[in-house]
């Protein structure tokens, strides 16, 4: 099994809309909400998460798809901070507080193509096809340099380093590439 990040809230993705939906609902991003034709169109392939937080009142939190490809992450993960959960839904990554469900982030990249929990580093790795972004317990900790022209492939986490491979243009090859978990600076080569 693999190490997770300690979490003070429970979570169940649902299927289909609760019958009787909970005092507390939210929308993310918040714009859907206001606008209803958009949220009848998000509202096709989102994510749709029952979420209990730690002494508080369950709340039925909607994230917007951003891409139909199923490769793309589609569910929730624990993060660095225990109040926080990590939502992915078609490659549209969104961060909430759990205890403070008005207070969110949405990942820049879009779509994020990997999520990935490093737990001995305590960070939330967010692969876009360029770039690594790192997420700790106060937001974000680092985004790497550009790493691949168009296409980053993590291989393995070992100690302090990531390792990986990126796609050159020029060269039609893939790059090996490691980075320093610490701070995102790039110990081998990139595009």
């Amino acid at each position: 099994m693999t190490a997770q990040f300690t979490q003070s809230w429970s979570a169940e993705i649902l299927r289909h809309p609760p019958l009787i939906a909970p005092a507390g609902r939210y929308v993310y991003p918040q714009a859907l909400a206001e606008d209803e034709g958009a949220r009848e169109d998000a509202a096709a392939g989102a994510l749709e998460v029952m979420v209990k937080p730690a002494g508080g009142a369950p709340f039925l939190a909607t994230f917007a798809r951003g891409f139909a490809e199923p490769a793309l992450p589609h569910g929730i993960w624990p993060c660095p901070h225990a109040d926080w959960l990590c939502a992915a839904a078609g490659g549209y990554v969104y961060m909430i507080d759990t205890k403070k469900p008005q207070d969110w982030k949405q990942i820049a990249y879009r779509p994020v193509v990997d999520v990935r929990a490093v737990p001995s580093q305590h960070v939330l790795l967010f692969t876009g096809f360029q770039s690594i972004l790192a997420w700790r317990q106060d937001g974000i900790a680092w985004e790497s340099e550009k790493l691949s022209d168009e296409g980053v492939r993590i291989t393995e986490v070992r100690g302090e380093q990531l390792h990986g491979f990126g796609w050159n243009m020029r060269s039609d090859k893939e790059t090996a590439f490691a980075l320093d978990l610490r701070n995102g600076r790039t110990i081998g080569a990139s595009v």
